[in-house]
Protein backbone atom coordinates (compact mmCIF):
# COMPACT_ATOMS: atom_id res chain seq x y z
CA UNK A 1 0.00 0.00 0.00
CA UNK A 2 1.49 3.62 -1.00
CA UNK A 3 2.27 6.02 2.11
CA UNK A 4 1.01 9.15 0.12
CA UNK A 5 -2.64 8.98 -1.23
CA UNK A 6 -3.63 10.01 -4.82
CA UNK A 7 -4.16 13.36 -5.67
CA UNK A 8 -7.78 12.94 -7.65
CA UNK A 9 -10.81 12.95 -6.12
CA UNK A 10 -12.16 9.50 -7.20
CA UNK A 11 -9.05 7.79 -6.65
CA UNK A 12 -8.44 9.44 -3.21
CA UNK A 13 -11.88 8.09 -1.78
CA UNK A 14 -11.39 5.02 -3.58
CA UNK A 15 -8.08 4.53 -1.25
CA UNK A 16 -9.23 6.46 1.49
CA UNK A 17 -12.44 3.60 2.25
CA UNK A 18 -9.70 0.68 1.07
CA UNK A 19 -7.31 1.34 3.83
CA UNK A 20 -10.58 1.76 6.62
CA UNK A 21 -11.58 -1.57 5.27
CA UNK A 22 -8.12 -3.20 5.87
CA UNK A 23 -8.71 -1.30 9.49
CA UNK A 24 -11.49 -2.97 10.18
CA UNK A 25 -13.40 0.68 10.74
CA UNK A 26 -16.91 -0.37 10.91
CA UNK A 27 -18.22 2.61 8.25
CA UNK A 28 -15.24 2.45 6.17
CA UNK A 29 -17.45 4.07 2.88
CA UNK A 30 -19.19 7.11 4.74
CA UNK A 31 -15.98 7.34 7.37
CA UNK A 32 -13.72 7.95 4.13
CA UNK A 33 -16.57 10.45 2.85
CA UNK A 34 -16.55 12.23 5.77
CA UNK A 35 -12.82 12.78 6.03
CA UNK A 36 -12.52 13.92 1.96
CA UNK A 37 -15.16 16.01 1.41
CA UNK A 38 -14.33 17.83 5.15
CA UNK A 39 -10.89 18.42 4.26
CA UNK A 40 -11.04 19.07 0.22
CA UNK A 41 -13.97 21.11 0.46
CA UNK A 42 -15.98 18.88 -2.00
CA UNK A 43 -19.03 17.49 -2.06
CA UNK A 44 -20.60 13.65 -3.06
CA UNK A 45 -21.56 15.37 -6.40
CA UNK A 46 -18.13 16.50 -7.50
CA UNK A 47 -17.08 13.24 -6.62
CA UNK A 48 -18.98 11.21 -9.07
CA UNK A 49 -19.09 14.42 -11.81
CA UNK A 50 -15.57 15.07 -11.39
CA UNK A 51 -13.22 11.78 -10.01
CA UNK A 52 -10.61 13.55 -11.95
CA UNK A 53 -10.69 16.71 -9.70
CA UNK A 54 -6.81 17.91 -8.76
CA UNK A 55 -6.54 17.92 -5.09
CA UNK A 56 -3.36 20.14 -3.51
CA UNK A 57 -0.92 18.16 -2.26
CA UNK A 58 -1.32 19.86 1.10
CA UNK A 59 -4.80 18.78 1.91
CA UNK A 60 -3.86 15.11 0.33
CA UNK A 61 -1.41 15.24 3.20
CA UNK A 62 -3.69 16.27 5.78
CA UNK A 63 -6.75 13.57 4.59
CA UNK A 64 -3.87 10.74 5.03
CA UNK A 65 -2.97 11.86 8.44
CA UNK A 66 -6.71 11.82 8.85
CA UNK A 67 -6.95 8.80 7.24
CA UNK A 68 -4.53 7.39 9.67
CA UNK A 69 -6.06 8.80 12.63
CA UNK A 70 -9.41 6.74 12.11
CA UNK A 71 -7.53 3.49 10.96
CA UNK A 72 -5.72 3.78 14.56
CA UNK A 73 -9.30 3.30 16.07
CA UNK A 74 -10.01 7.50 16.68
CA UNK A 75 -13.77 8.73 16.08
CA UNK A 76 -14.46 9.75 12.41
CA UNK A 77 -15.83 12.93 14.49
CA UNK A 78 -13.15 13.59 16.39
CA UNK A 79 -10.69 14.11 13.60
CA UNK A 80 -13.63 16.47 11.75
CA UNK A 81 -13.79 18.52 15.40
CA UNK A 82 -17.83 18.75 15.15
CA UNK A 83 -20.93 16.67 15.01
CA UNK A 84 -24.36 17.04 13.64
CA UNK A 85 -27.02 17.10 16.85
CA UNK A 86 -30.66 17.69 16.22
CA UNK A 87 -29.45 19.60 13.11
CA UNK A 88 -26.49 21.78 14.34
CA UNK A 89 -23.39 21.30 14.15
CA UNK A 90 -21.19 21.45 17.24
CA UNK A 91 -18.01 21.70 17.60
CA UNK A 92 -15.98 18.88 20.33
CA UNK A 93 -13.05 18.79 22.53
CA UNK A 94 -11.25 16.73 24.50
CA UNK A 95 -13.28 17.98 27.43
CA UNK A 96 -16.90 17.23 25.85
CA UNK A 97 -18.85 13.86 25.51
CA UNK A 98 -19.55 13.24 21.76
CA UNK A 99 -23.27 13.53 21.52
CA UNK A 100 -24.90 11.01 19.72
CA UNK A 101 -28.27 10.46 18.31
CA UNK A 102 -29.76 8.27 21.06
CA UNK A 103 -29.87 11.86 23.30
CA UNK A 104 -32.07 13.67 20.63
CA UNK A 105 -34.93 11.37 22.44
CA UNK A 106 -34.19 13.85 24.89
CA UNK A 107 -34.62 16.77 23.29
CA UNK A 108 -37.89 14.94 21.55
CA UNK A 109 -39.26 14.52 24.88
CA UNK A 110 -39.28 17.29 26.60
CA UNK A 111 -39.83 19.42 23.60
CA UNK A 112 -43.63 19.90 23.95
CA UNK A 113 -43.30 20.76 27.76
CA UNK A 114 -40.71 23.35 26.69
CA UNK A 115 -42.99 24.88 23.99
CA UNK A 116 -46.03 24.69 26.20
CA UNK A 117 -44.22 27.10 28.98
CA UNK A 118 -42.92 29.18 26.69
CA UNK A 119 -46.62 29.73 24.98
CA UNK A 120 -48.34 30.56 28.26
CA UNK A 121 -45.54 32.61 29.79
CA UNK A 122 -43.46 34.09 27.11
CA UNK A 123 -40.34 32.50 28.51
CA UNK A 124 -39.03 28.70 29.77
CA UNK A 125 -36.03 28.43 31.78
CA UNK A 126 -33.66 25.60 31.35
CA UNK A 127 -30.81 24.27 33.62
CA UNK A 128 -28.47 21.81 31.89
CA UNK A 129 -26.69 19.73 33.96
CA UNK A 130 -23.43 18.09 32.68
CA UNK A 131 -23.91 20.66 28.77
CA UNK A 132 -20.35 19.29 27.46
CA UNK A 133 -21.24 20.75 24.23
CA UNK A 134 -24.31 22.24 25.26
CA UNK A 135 -26.09 19.52 22.85
CA UNK A 136 -29.36 19.57 25.03
CA UNK A 137 -29.65 23.41 25.59
CA UNK A 138 -28.83 24.49 22.49
CA UNK A 139 -30.99 21.97 20.70
CA UNK A 140 -33.96 23.56 22.86
CA UNK A 141 -33.33 26.96 22.33
CA UNK A 142 -32.67 26.49 18.66
CA UNK A 143 -36.38 25.09 18.56
CA UNK A 144 -38.22 27.40 21.17
CA UNK A 145 -37.02 31.30 20.46
CA UNK A 146 -37.72 32.13 24.01
CA UNK A 147 -36.52 29.87 25.97
CA UNK A 148 -32.99 30.51 27.69
CA UNK A 149 -30.81 28.03 29.19
CA UNK A 150 -27.72 27.72 31.62
CA UNK A 151 -25.46 25.24 30.73
CA UNK A 152 -23.65 23.58 33.82
CA UNK A 153 -20.26 21.42 33.61
CA UNK A 154 -17.29 20.80 36.22
CA UNK A 155 -14.85 21.18 32.98
CA UNK A 156 -14.30 24.70 31.91
CA UNK A 157 -12.93 23.37 28.79
CA UNK A 158 -16.47 21.68 28.20
CA UNK A 159 -18.07 24.78 29.18
CA UNK A 160 -15.76 26.71 26.37
CA UNK A 161 -17.12 24.61 23.80
CA UNK A 162 -20.48 24.97 24.70
CA UNK A 163 -20.34 28.64 24.79
CA UNK A 164 -18.30 28.72 21.25
CA UNK A 165 -21.06 26.33 19.98
CA UNK A 166 -23.54 28.66 21.01
CA UNK A 167 -21.94 31.29 19.27
CA UNK A 168 -21.61 29.83 16.06
CA UNK A 169 -25.03 28.92 16.24
CA UNK A 170 -26.24 32.81 17.17
CA UNK A 171 -27.32 31.50 20.38
CA UNK A 172 -24.94 33.03 22.90
CA UNK A 173 -27.50 35.81 24.09
CA UNK A 174 -29.59 33.28 25.41
CA UNK A 175 -27.08 30.56 26.53
CA UNK A 176 -25.30 30.64 29.96
CA UNK A 177 -22.47 28.90 31.21
CA UNK A 178 -21.77 27.93 34.91
CA UNK A 179 -18.83 25.83 35.85
CA UNK A 180 -20.09 24.45 39.19
CA UNK A 181 -20.24 20.89 40.85
CA UNK A 182 -24.29 19.88 39.77
CA UNK A 183 -26.25 22.43 41.94
CA UNK A 184 -23.06 23.75 44.03
CA UNK A 185 -22.87 27.28 42.27
CA UNK A 186 -26.67 27.62 40.91
CA UNK A 187 -29.31 29.85 41.53
CA UNK A 188 -32.87 30.65 40.78
CA UNK A 189 -35.96 28.38 39.51
CA UNK A 190 -36.35 26.45 36.22
CA UNK A 191 -39.10 25.20 34.30
CA UNK A 192 -36.98 22.05 33.01
CA UNK A 193 -33.64 20.40 34.75
CA UNK A 194 -32.36 18.02 32.37
CA UNK A 195 -29.27 16.04 32.40
CA UNK A 196 -27.78 13.38 30.00
CA UNK A 197 -25.01 12.77 33.59
CA UNK A 198 -22.49 9.99 33.91
CA UNK A 199 -24.46 6.61 33.53
CA UNK A 200 -21.72 3.77 33.45
CA UNK A 201 -20.83 1.95 36.63
CA UNK A 202 -16.93 2.50 37.08
CA UNK A 203 -15.88 -1.38 36.67
CA UNK A 204 -17.67 -1.19 33.21
CA UNK A 205 -15.77 1.42 31.62
CA UNK A 206 -12.86 -0.62 30.77
CA UNK A 207 -15.08 -2.43 28.67
CA UNK A 208 -16.49 0.28 26.45
CA UNK A 209 -16.17 0.05 22.92
CA UNK A 210 -11.89 1.92 22.36
CA UNK A 211 -14.00 4.57 20.86
CA UNK A 212 -16.17 5.42 24.09
CA UNK A 213 -13.70 4.60 26.27
CA UNK A 214 -10.32 6.21 25.09
CA UNK A 215 -11.76 9.49 23.00
CA UNK A 216 -14.61 10.36 25.61
CA UNK A 217 -13.82 12.16 28.86
CA UNK A 218 -14.12 9.72 32.06
CA UNK A 219 -15.77 12.63 34.24
CA UNK A 220 -18.63 12.70 31.30
CA UNK A 221 -18.64 8.26 31.42
CA UNK A 222 -18.11 7.57 35.62
CA UNK A 223 -21.63 7.63 37.47
CA UNK A 224 -19.80 5.60 40.53
CA UNK A 225 -20.00 1.99 41.90
CA UNK A 226 -23.22 1.21 40.34
CA UNK A 227 -23.53 4.04 37.45
CA UNK A 228 -27.08 5.69 39.82
CA UNK A 229 -24.93 8.25 41.76
CA UNK A 230 -25.69 11.85 39.19
CA UNK A 231 -29.77 10.73 39.66
CA UNK A 232 -29.23 10.48 43.19
CA UNK A 233 -27.74 13.89 43.10
CA UNK A 234 -30.01 15.29 41.02
CA UNK A 235 -32.93 13.92 42.51
CA UNK A 236 -32.17 15.04 46.32
CA UNK A 237 -31.23 18.38 45.47
CA UNK A 238 -33.26 19.53 42.38
CA UNK A 239 -36.54 20.45 44.32
CA UNK A 240 -34.55 23.88 45.15
CA UNK A 241 -34.35 24.74 41.97
CA UNK A 242 -37.14 23.54 39.74
CA UNK A 243 -40.61 25.59 39.51
CA UNK A 244 -44.27 24.00 40.97
CA UNK A 245 -44.83 22.58 37.54
CA UNK A 246 -41.57 21.84 36.30
CA UNK A 247 -40.11 18.80 34.71
CA UNK A 248 -36.79 16.44 34.97
CA UNK A 249 -35.66 14.83 32.30
CA UNK A 250 -32.93 12.55 32.47
CA UNK A 251 -30.89 10.39 30.00
CA UNK A 252 -30.71 6.77 31.25
CA UNK A 253 -28.83 3.88 30.42
CA UNK A 254 -30.94 1.23 29.14
CA UNK A 255 -31.35 -1.26 31.83
CA UNK A 256 -31.53 1.72 34.36
CA UNK A 257 -35.65 2.34 34.48
CA UNK A 258 -36.29 0.88 37.05
CA UNK A 259 -33.48 2.11 39.48
CA UNK A 260 -33.84 5.23 38.61
CA UNK A 261 -37.49 5.91 38.59
CA UNK A 262 -37.01 4.57 42.10
CA UNK A 263 -34.95 6.83 43.36
CA UNK A 264 -36.77 9.69 42.01
CA UNK A 265 -39.96 8.08 43.92
CA UNK A 266 -38.12 7.99 47.03
CA UNK A 267 -37.49 11.92 46.61
CA UNK A 268 -40.89 12.30 45.62
CA UNK A 269 -41.05 12.43 42.08
CA UNK A 270 -44.09 10.96 40.17
CA UNK A 271 -42.92 9.52 36.84
CA UNK A 272 -43.87 11.96 33.49
CA UNK A 273 -43.21 9.78 30.99
CA UNK A 274 -40.59 7.20 29.32
CA UNK A 275 -38.95 7.15 26.26
CA UNK A 276 -37.02 4.32 23.87
CA UNK A 277 -34.26 5.32 21.74
CA UNK A 278 -33.91 4.45 17.87
CA UNK A 279 -32.98 1.15 18.97
CA UNK A 280 -35.83 0.52 20.89
CA UNK A 281 -34.19 0.76 24.57
CA UNK A 282 -35.11 2.85 27.82
CA UNK A 283 -33.32 5.85 27.14
CA UNK A 284 -34.88 8.72 28.54
CA UNK A 285 -37.32 9.09 31.99
CA UNK A 286 -39.33 12.36 32.98
CA UNK A 287 -40.67 13.53 36.07
CA UNK A 288 -42.35 15.87 37.81
CA UNK A 289 -42.74 16.77 41.89
CA UNK A 290 -45.65 15.45 43.60
CA UNK A 291 -47.58 18.71 44.54
CA UNK A 292 -48.13 19.40 48.25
Amino acid sequence: MADQLPDTLGPLLREARDRLVVAGVADPVLDARLIVEHFSGTTRTQAIADPERRIDAGIVAEINAAVRRRAGGEPVHRILGYREFYGLRLSLSPETLEPRPDTETLVEAILPFVEAIAARESACRILDLGTGTGAIALALLSAVPTANATGVDLSAGALATASRNAGQLGLAGRFTALQSNWFEKVSGRYHVIAANPPYIPSEDIGNLQDEVRNFDPRLALDGGADGLNPYRTIAAEAARFLETEGRIVVEIGHTQRNEVCEIFAAAGYVPGGAFRDLGGNDRVLVFERIKP
